[in-house]
């Protein structure tokens, strides 16, 4: 196991609650907070997190350093992000990656938290999680919550598939899972925070993009050369962004010069349920068979 691997977690660990992004629901955050502690963890917060700053969990420095304490608090076994919203780009020149490192903690948050996740892999050679926030882990129902002790309590193998899966391009390949939020993805270009996904399992899902939005990003990292080198693609969740079948069409047309595997239908994003998988981890993704399984039972960082 790689020493920048998180342990799995188990019964009474303490979970620290951080707010990298907006402001949040406080009924629905206590209601998640109330899921968190019947699955048998111990979650802890500041006060901190209710600070509002506008459309801002509070200043960028205070939302940076309750990343920066919660991963150097030896009592915290992992992470758990409030909500997304927007603010965590903002964050990120501020994180102190080379602290974080040294502590190395399980970290969850998706949408606009993906930029935080793929910093953690990429800057801190960590394995992160993409999976539901506190905020919406109120209303979970029960494949969203028995997902995510699947990826961060249990030691078997984790596979992925979805219920039904749509086949973009066939065929097979390996390559470490990275990705998230495609809007987030896309403002990380041209920055020093934009990720190299050469190799990779690229995970893409939306909400509230229209389908010729969705053209335009995902157009715009291909000319920027994000794509280059992909290993495979696997499509999560696009609520409210039209007709799924149009999204397809989009994907399979800027991707027709790649020969890569292509799946979509995963449960993955904004929608319900939304499955938790690692990010940073190497994956085999079977297009034909409908599923992309993890290739260690212990999640193993592959830089």
């Amino acid at each position: 196991m790689h020493s920048n691997t998180p342990a799995p977690l188990k019964q009474g660990d303490c979970i620290r609650i951080v707010a990298p992004g907006s402001p949040f629901d406080k009924m629905k955050f206590t209601r998640g907070i109330s899921v968190l502690e019947t699955m048998g963890f111990h979650p802890v917060f500041s006060n901190d997190i209710f600070c509002e700053n506008g459309y801002l969990a509070g200043p960028d420095t205070l939302r940076a350093d309750m990343i920066n304490h919660a991963f150097s608090d030896d009592q915290v076994n992992a992470i758990w992000c409030a909500r997304g919203g927007y603010g965590a780009i903002r964050a990120l020149g501020y994180l102190n990656y080379e602290l974080i490192s040294s502590y190395p903690k399980i970290f969850i948050g998706c949408s606009d938290m993906t930029s935080i996740l793929n910093m953690l892999n990429l800057k801190c050679h960590m394995v992160s999680f993409h999976g539901p926030m506190i905020e919406s882990l109120g209303a979970a129902d029960d494949v969203t919550i028995q997902s995510l002790l699947n990826a961060l309590c249990s030691n078997r193998r984790l596979i992925v598939s979805p219920q039904q899966s749509v086949v973009i391009h066939s065929g097979k390949s390996s390559g470490r899972v990275a990705g998230g939020n495609l809007t987030t993805l896309c403002h990380l270009i041209g920055t020093p925070f934009q990720p190299d996904f050469s190799g990779s399992i690229l995970l893409i899902e939306d909400t509230g993009e229209a389908p010729y939005r969705i053209d335009r990003m995902l157009s715009q990292m291909k000319l920027a050369g994000c794509f280059k080198g992909l290993a495979g693609m696997v499509l999560g969740s696009f609520e409210n962004c039209g007709e799924i079948n149009q999204i397809y069409h989009i994907v399979r047309d800027i991707f027709s010069d790649m020969e890569i595997p292509i799946l979509g239908g995963f449960d993955i994003g904004h929608g319900q349920p939304n499955v938790t998988i690692p990010l940073g981890v190497e994956a085999f993704l079977d297009a034909d068979a409908g599923e992309m399984a993890y290739s260690y039972p212990h999640l193993d960082f592959n830089p």
